[in-house]
Parts: C-alpha cells; structure tokens; sequence
C-alpha cells in the first residue's frame, strides 16, 4: 500500500504557498525594468492581458494535472492515462533545477546584502558596482578574477535555509513557512510603496508607470511580456504540478488558479511601482534590469535619501522573502521526484538536491543574467507548450473541462477549453519561435 500522500492543511496555506512560487526575482528585478522600457503602463496592461488569457489557463492545466495525479512530477503525465509522456515531466523537473541553479546563487547575494546593510553599509555605498563585482570574483578596473569565497558561504546559507524548510514536509514546513513569508512580503513592499511616493521627484515615474505610452511598444514588446509571464508565474517548471498533487478534491482548483495569479501580478506591480519611482526620484538610470537595476543602480538610490540604510535592508529582506518562497517550491520538485523514483527518505533527498544545485549555481555564477534571459525566453515557454499540449489537445475537453470544474463551486464555462486549447497554446508557440528568431525577447 501506497503511503498517504501529504496535503496542504488550509486553503489559504496552498493559496499562499503557490503564490510564494510565483512571486520571486522575476517580479522584483526583470518585471519593472522590463515595464519601464516597453512603454510604462501600456506594458503593465499587456501583461495583465497575457496574464488573463494565458497565464490562467496554464495554471489551471498544471494544477489540474497534479490534483489528478497524486504523483510526484514526472509520473503526473503517465498517470494521466498517457504513459508515454512521463518525458514532459522529466522536462519539467530538470526546468526547475535549471532555475534552481541561479536563485541559489541569486539568493545568496540579496542575503549578502541583507548583511551588509545591517553591519557595514557604508562600504555598499563607497563603491556599488565594486561591491557588487566583488561578489562575482571580477574586478572591473583590472579584469582580475578569482574564486568568490563570501558568495559560496552566503550561497550555502541561503541553501541551508531552504532545506530546513522542505525537510520539515508539505504542511509543518513549505505552508507554515509560506504562511509567515508571504504576508511579510507584501507588508515590507507596501512600507517601500509609501516611502518611494513621498519621495521628492517620484511622480515623474509614478506617472509614467501609470499613463500607457504606445509609442514605446512593439511586437518585441510584447513578446518579452509573454516571456515574463511564463517565467513570473513559474509555469513550465513543474512547480504548479506538484503543489496541485497535494491538493484536495473538494477544492475548487479555478478559484485557487486566479488567486494565485492575483497575488503574483500584484507583488510585480507594486515592485514596479516601488522601484520606478524610487530611482526617478534619485535621478538614476530608469531603463536597466536584471541584476544591475537591484545590486547597483537602487544601491545609488538608497545612499541618496534620508533613512536608506533602513530602507535598503527593508527592501533586501522584501527580496529575500520572494527568493527564498520560490526555491522552495522548485526544490520540492526536485525533491519529491527524488523521494519517488530513488525511495529516498526525505532528509537524504534533500540533501542530494542541495549539493548538486549549490554545485551548479557556483559554476553559472558568472554568467546567471544571461542564464536567466535563456531561461524566460526559451525553456519556459517550450515547458508551457508542451503541458498545454499535453493537456488540451491529447487529453481532450470532456477530461479536462471535468478535472477542472471538480470540487469548484460554480463550473467554468465551456469557453474555457477553445480559448486555452487554441490561444494560450498559439502564444506559447509564438513566444518560443519569436525567442529563437530574434535571438532573445528579454
């Protein structure tokens, strides 16, 4: 006999939980830059378009697919009733410990900073872009290299924390951690909301993020907002499938679906609308992202107003809440794969999984923003794909409309399957061929 497989002990806590796998870097650091060079407000209604058309949908196809399931990610496809494509979920599973490799690393940067802000944050202000190499073992003057011994340490730091938490299981560990984590999330990026708007200059960015410019919009534009929707919401990476397989029958899996991509596009928004602001106030550069706009660029920001020791090691706490709840998720992939497939106890697989992520992290350290592009731009979008493929063209309407409208209070509308079967999986593809074509939407 099978052991009982574990569950999410409230609704809320799964709520909270997928949210915090969604919510992570990719809202923090690529969606507000991203929004500022595509036009402002015309790129936040794009996304929250492709959010409702797209991102929904596959949320529910993944969710769905694990609640059915009730199987780790790799099984979930075979048990499905189609055993030959147990290979989608070995794709998924090694998506999300692609991802794996760079929020470790990633992470052990914002939890540097965290310390530096509380003991030293003097020296973060002598030199931002200095500090923040110093991280990555490069001095730009010299083109000197070296082995970044502070990076490994607060890389395992950041790694140790995680398997504290996935050790202690579904309910005891990823929910109640989820439980603490998401809120203070949100708490610490509404006080960052206030103190960025009262900001002397802030309305210039205030207005821009809220006043649509179209000029500023093309087909790339919209593209790389496809792109950030896939990797936003942490589709393709099996994430959703597995927390779905830990949900309970007589849950309504379309409410629990648009709750979570409530709570994703709103931690994006109030990044954006934290950060845009914040730097037109303090004069810096609005149109760069990734790693650049968070480590140097908001440094600057930071050191130029009243009280930015406190407010940059509020804001690297935000950040580290948002990268911790999303490689606990993408772990727990990994880890419950494990588990199934080896007949490892928890504890070892865990252990397993962190050795070899803290390995590869520090091997792609120098190259995680172009790692990142490679995975928003092609791989998310290919996973995405081939789930809604998977889901909706092979398992087909009468399977998918009765898995989904299960334990929902008021069903979803037939409608439902012809938008996500034709235009969710018409925006995947388009995503994936425009990426390859223009050598990168991001």
């Amino acid at each position: 006999m099978e052991p009982k497989r574990a569950q999410w002990g409230s609704k809320i806590g799964f709520i909270l939980a997928a949210a915090g796998s969604a919510v992570g870097l990719g809202n923090i650091w690529k969606f507000p830059g991203k929004a500022y060079e595509g036009g402002g407000g015309a790129y936040i209604l794009i996304y929250l378009a492709i959010v409702l058309l797209i991102g929904i949908p596959v949320m529910l196809s993944e969710l769905t697919i694990g609640r059915g399931a009730q199987a780790n990610a790799i099984d979930s496809y075979g048990k499905l009733g189609h055993p030959g494509y147990k290979w989608v979920g070995w794709f998924g599973v090694i998506v999300a410990f692609i991802i794996t490799s760079y929020y470790c690393h990633v992470g052990g940067w914002v939890l540097r900073y965290v310390a530096s802000y509380a003991t030293e944050p003097t020296k973060v202000y002598a030199d931002p872009l200095g500090y923040f190499y110093a991280l990555l073992g490069y001095n730009a003057v010299t083109g000197e290299t070296w082995f970044p011994l502070t990076a490994v340490i607060f890389a395992g730091i950041f790694m140790g924390i995680t398997c504290f938490i996935i050790v202690k299981g579904v309910e005891s560990g990823i929910e109640r951690f989820n439980k603490i984590g998401m809120p203070a999330l949100f708490v610490i990026l509404i006080i960052l909301l206030i103190r960025a708007l009262t900001m002397p200059g802030a309305g210039e960015g205030l207005q821009y993020m809220l006043i649509p410019d179209w000029s500023k919009v093309t087909f790339s534009t919209v593209l790389s907002a496809l792109g950030q929707a896939f990797f936003s919401l942490s589709v393709a990476g099996n994430g959703t499938v597995i927390y779905g397989s830990y949900f309970s029958d007589d849950e309504s899996i379309p409410s629990a679906a648009r709750n979570v991509a409530l709570f994703d596009t709103l931690a994006a928004l109030l990044a954006a609308l934290v950060i845009i602001p914040a730097m037109a106030a303090g004069g810096a550069d609005l149109s760069d992202g990734g790693p650049g706009l968070m480590f140097i660029f908001l440094v600057n920001v930071f050191n130029g107003m009243p009280g930015g020791r406190v407010i940059g090691l509020v804001f690297f706490l935000c950040v580290l809440f948002a990268g911790l709840t999303s490689l606990v998720n993408l772990y727990e992939v990994s880890v419950e794969a494990l588990q199934d497939k080896l007949h490892l106890k928890r504890v070892a697989a865990v252990a397993v999984i962190a050795v070899i992520g803290t390995a590869v992290s520090l091997c792609i350290q120098a190259i995680v923003s172009d790692w990142m592009d490679v995975v928003s731009i092609y791989i998310c979008p290919l996973g995405a794909l081939l789930a809604g493929i998977l889901f909706f063209w092979v398992a087909g309407k009468d399977f998918v409309l009765a898995a989904v409208n299960k334990g929902a209070g008021k069903p979803i509308g037939a409608w439902f399957y012809p938008l996500s079967k034709y235009v969710y999986c018409a925006c995947a593809l388009l995503a994936l061929i425009a990426g390859a074509l223009l050598g990168g939407i991001g």
